[in-house]
């Protein structure tokens, strides 16, 4: 009876892992399915839009990830090419002795972005919350999401999903330690965003507007 009751107990696992799997794959495909078109590799392709979105992605001695080094420099080559006017940059400054935005900021103006373009968004803890607040608090309607390739189809889902009218811009150079492991857990995070955005999920904070159109805060907190 034990032998009996632990494979039954094995064969609901295994079915439940195997449902698991089949539905992030669905749901990741669908949601490369509606964002991929949005996506460009060449900067001369990419729309014209007013502001550009950088994703926060690690620093390190005070400098940025290489991740997020790449992604800092596909969105100011995007700036000096035209394609946007306005930054809005979202990491996480949750300490003292870990602030992401303080690093992308200094970065951007040490590569001659004025500091009246840069926009900074101290809630952006997650690809969920940067967008809503895009939206909500920011007042984007349009914008070119700056990111690795991975990370684009999610974003650009959930973006569109909130009426962010989102288009991708890829930020890969070379090769990147984690990437794989980074991809993978991408599936996850997809199926998780697929639910955010069909229960309508409201990021923890939201605060005062800040126009990107108007007065940058760049400036203001440090």
């Amino acid at each position: 009876m034990k032998f009996i009751s632990r494979q039954k107990y094995l064969l609901v696992v295994s079915l439940a892992c195997f449902l698991v799997v089949m539905v992030g794959i669905l749901v990741t495909t669908l949601v490369k399915r509606q964002s991929n078109q949005y996506t460009y590799k060449q900067t001369e392709h990419v729309p014209i839009c007013y502001t550009g979105i950088i994703f926060g992605a690690g620093i390190r001695d005070g400098k940025p990830s290489k991740y997020l080094k790449d992604r800092l420099d596909a969105g100011i080559q995007l700036y000096k090419a035209g394609k946007v006017q306005r930054l809005l940059l979202s990491g996480d400054n949750s300490s003292r002795n870990y602030d992401e935005l303080k690093v992308m900021r200094d970065y951007c103006l040490s590569e001659n972005v004025r500091a009246e373009d840069i926009f900074l968004d101290f809630a952006g803890f997650d690809t969920y919350s940067t967008l809503y607040r895009a939206k909500e608090v920011f007042k984007v309607d349009r914008a070119v999401l700056v990111s690795q390739n991975y990370h684009l189809d999610r974003a650009i889902y959930i973006g569109r999903s909130l009426g962010l009218d989102s288009y991708g811009y890829i930020a890969d150079k070379g090769h990147y330690v984690g990437y794989r492991r980074n991809y993978l857990r991408e599936v996850l995070a997809t199926v998780n965003a697929f639910m955010e955005v069909n229960l309508n999920r409201k990021p923890k904070f939201l605060g005062e507007t800040v126009d990107i159109q108007g007065t940058s805060n760049a400036l203001l907190h440090y």
